[in-house]
């Protein structure tokens, strides 16, 4: 199912421009706080009637302005969780799915209760109130809710927001596996980087309003560019891997794609298993020469293919690695040392701690 979005509208002294069209898995929504990305979303949900959109799910039309038509939220079949539950507090866990399931009309119900609760681990908290869970159970509880109403589209606005660290390592496998499973469009904002490398299929970027870029995650996460200032120390670049094998002894798994094999902490699943890495520009080192005996457990083989400027005393260096993008940041300094220019062989050097996979913080 597809979700196609062109939307303008004017919102006090912004001027709210988007337009893209997602296929399926996580479009994320992404851009610095007051870029416009909760009155997109808000938009898609009908909570806003703009000055001009067309936006339809899976051939659906929910609001085209040239036609007159414009269908209220109740009419979208949208399931939407915000960055608070907003669980109702009288009523149980197992209540507040009911009151979900009950928007869906009979014909068109296609969620099942138990795999739900399956999905999100949340089975054994049915009888709970809201007052007797954690934060990210409450959210677990809210994904549930908005799952059983059986939406054509899932908004799910910066959902992680409101929870620490903790409550955030706890909810992202379910977020994952919710991407992997439903069959529907998700949308996700936030205005983290480490959320959006790990679980977005596709990036849509927002600046004061306008879309500046669109395209799926491992590209976009290269544009170091796109990153806001207060978030740019997290960028980096995503790369789909396979786990090869799981060292016991040592509790390493080791992944393997086109860019070479990696090292992360942690039992990531059994060989075969998929597994999306993240790793940060200011992790990685660049060396001339293969290093030998040092702790670093990751040594990749690439080539420069860009350097882009980063602040005054710094540089990004794109290295192709078999076909896959990894990013260093280093001095000028240490650029200008080792004479790096487009086609010069360099080897990428990574801590295996420093690599964000599947289990991580997503800090």
């Amino acid at each position: 199912m597809s979700l196609d979005a062109d939307v303008r509208h004017r919102l006090g002294s912004l001027t709210l421009e988007a337009a893209f069209a997602s296929t399926g898995g996580i479009t994320a929504i992404f851009g610095a706080s007051g870029c416009g990305k909760t009155s997109l979303v808000n938009v898609i949900a009908g909570l806003i009637r703009p000055d001009f959109a067309r936006i339809s799910v899976g051939g659906t039309l929910l609001v085209d302005t040239a036609q007159g038509i414009f269908l209220p939220p109740s009419k979208r079949r949208i399931g939407y969780v915000f960055q608070e539950a907003r669980l109702f507090p009288h009523m149980s866990v197992e209540a507040n799915l009911a009151y979900g399931e009950w928007f869906a009309p009979k014909s068109e119900r296609y969620a099942r209760k138990a795999p739900i609760l399956e999905l999100l681990g949340i089975g054994h908290l049915l009888k709970r109130r809201p007052r007797e869970l954690s934060g990210g159970e409450k959210q677990r509880v809210a994904i549930g809710r908005a799952l059983l109403a059986s939406p054509r589209l899932l908004l799910m606005d910066e959902p992680l927001a409101s929870l620490d660290a903790a409550r955030k390592a706890e909810i992202m496998p379910y977020l994952e596996r919710l991407r992997d499973e439903v069959k529907i469009p998700i949308v996700y904002v936030s205005h983290s980087v480490a959320e959006v490398m790990r679980l977005a299929s596709g990036v849509a970027v927002l600046s004061q309003g306008k879309l500046v870029a669109f395209g799926p995650a491992a590209e976009i996460a290269q544009r170091l560019d796109l990153v806001p200032a207060e978030e740019r120390e997290e960028g980096g670049v995503i790369i789909d891997m396979t786990v090869a094998a799981h060292d016991a002894g040592f509790d390493l798994t080791r992944l393997s794609s086109s860019a070479g094999d990696v090292y992360v902490p942690g039992h990531l699943g059994p060989a075969g298993t998929p597994a999306r890495v993240r790793i940060r520009a200011r992790d990685v080192m660049l060396a001339l020469e293969e290093p030998r005996a040092i702790s670093a457990l990751n040594i990749l083989r690439g080539t420069v293919a860009a350097i882009a400027p980063a602040d005054a005393a710094s540089v990004n260096v794109r290295l192709d690695c078999g076909g896959a993008a990894v990013m260093a940041r280093i001095t000028r300094h240490s650029a200008a040392v080792l004479k790096l220019a487009p086609g010069t062989p360099a080897y990428a050097v990574v801590k295996a701690v420093s690599v964000s996979g599947p289990g991580a913080d997503p800090r």
